[in-house]
């Protein structure tokens, strides 16, 4: 007499193989109970399978709304850009244009502080041409690409003023044209504001923005 035991991969495989065994056995399908996957009483194979296209349909519904939200926070931080750009656009000269980059984004893009430095073209007597150590502007001219974080050197913090003590995540973003270099430095009191981990392609697009607008001037 046979000992061997079928094993529940045994099993499973036949099912798949077969798939027209139930075909042949119908009312097992009513008389096979399964645990409820919550509250743990029996159920059949049919209501069990109700409930996990339920689960499933449930699931894509969310990511559905995921791809909604995202969709329309990305029409907004475009919607933005375009006014920045058409602002930026406007200006007659250098401080207008920083006025107008400063204002959008605290207004618009709810940025609490930003910083600009700049020190290549045509010196101009702003806060914007002060001081720059050459070792910032090494680190700068090396970026590839805006670069976000909990911390910053002391002397970019202090190009913040006042208020540099208290920002506890930044966003450097480099300016990079022809006739001028620089950067771009925004910052906040919030940690999760600027994290090492999130996007930049946004932050490259303004610092582009910002960088062909500025260089006009200089």
């Amino acid at each position: 007499m046979s000992t061997d035991i079928i094993t529940h991969e045994q099993v499973a495989r036949f099912l798949q193989d077969n798939p027209e065994f139930f075909a042949h056995y119908t009312e097992l399908l009513s008389q096979i109970n399964v645990p409820h996957p919550h509250s743990g009483q029996a159920i059949s194979i049919g209501e069990r399978q109700v409930l996990m296209l339920r689960d499933k349909a449930r699931g894509l519904e969310n990511r559905l709304k995921e791809f909604i939200q995202f969709a329309e926070e990305n029409d907004a931080i475009g919607e933005k850009l375009h006014r920045l750009s058409l602002d930026l656009m406007r200006a007659r000269d250098l401080e207008s244009a920083l006025q107008a980059l400063y204002l959008n984004l605290g207004e618009s893009f709810a940025v609490p502080h930003v910083a600009v430095r700049l020190w290549t073209g045509q010196p101009q007597d702003l806060p914007e041409f002060g001081p720059v150590s050459e070792d910032i502007r090494v680190m700068a001219e090396g970026l590839t690409a805006p670069q976000c974080g909990h911390s910053v050197p002391e002397e970019v913090r202090a190009w913040l003023g006042e208020a540099g003590p208290h920002q506890q995540s930044f966003a450097l973003a480099p300016l990079k044209e022809a006739n001028m270099k620089g950067l771009l430095v925004l910052s906040s009191e919030d940690a999760r504001r600027f994290y090492p981990e999130m996007g930049t392609l946004y932050l490259q697009w303004l610092a582009e923005l910002t960088g062909a607008a500025l260089s006009r001037f200089v």
